[in-house]
């Protein structure tokens, strides 16, 4: 179980607004993406030994803003039915619960990206990926068994892409001997190539 922690938690008007509850992880996650490298990182993951089943690049941005979209609008939905004054206090609390580890996921879930293609450190965003999977899963199951079943299924998707993401992270990094600085070198010297 978890608790409500409003220091963690994002504000109640982010959760109560329709629009700011989609848009919020939608501009998090593209400015995310859009500040980690963002001309070598198709490079950089093309130029890596990667697992079977990989995607090309140009899945990675629709598929995350439909995820991130889905999410921010079952974190409205949870949070505008569950903290209704005219439910039990099992459900409002339930609500709120998962408004703090909704948050926590967010953190988490821009976090990746730096981790495995800033900063170059394979492990940790493999273990960053793995608790997503654990949080997501648990928040579904909160919102979905406690609050609202609808919210729970919008998180089904996420959950979904995020173990094909702990697939691909695990088996990028282990194939790559958790090092992945030889792809950054040939991208960058791919990069210095075409100015020339």
């Amino acid at each position: 179980m978890t608790t409500y922690i409003p220091q963690l938690t994002l504000p109640e008007s982010i959760f109560s607004s329709f629009p700011a509850s989609i848009l919020l992880p939608i501009t998090l996650g593209s400015a995310v993406g859009w500040s980690t490298r963002p001309k070598q990182v198709p490079r950089t993951y093309l130029s890596l030994n990667q697992p079977p089943l990989r995607p090309p690049p140009q899945v990675f941005g629709p598929v995350w803003t439909l995820l991130y979209g889905l999410m921010g609008y079952a974190s409205h939905r949870a949070y505008s039915i569950g903290t209704s004054p005219l439910n039990l206090p099992g459900i409002i609390s339930a609500a709120r619960q998962g408004t703090t580890l909704y948050t926590i996921q967010l953190g988490l879930n821009l976090l990746w990206m730096p981790l495995f293609f800033g900063w170059n450190r394979p492990i940790l965003a493999t273990a960053d990926v793995l608790a997503l999977v654990g949080v997501n899963g648990y928040l579904a199951w909160l919102w979905g068994t406690k609050v609202d079943a609808t919210a729970g299924w919008l998180l089904a998707p996420y959950v979904a892409w995020l173990s094909f993401a702990t697939y691909l992270s695990a088996g990028t990094g282990y194939l790559n001997n958790w090092d992945l600085s030889g792809a950054y070198e040939k991208a960058d010297g791919e990069t210095k190539k075409k100015r020339s």
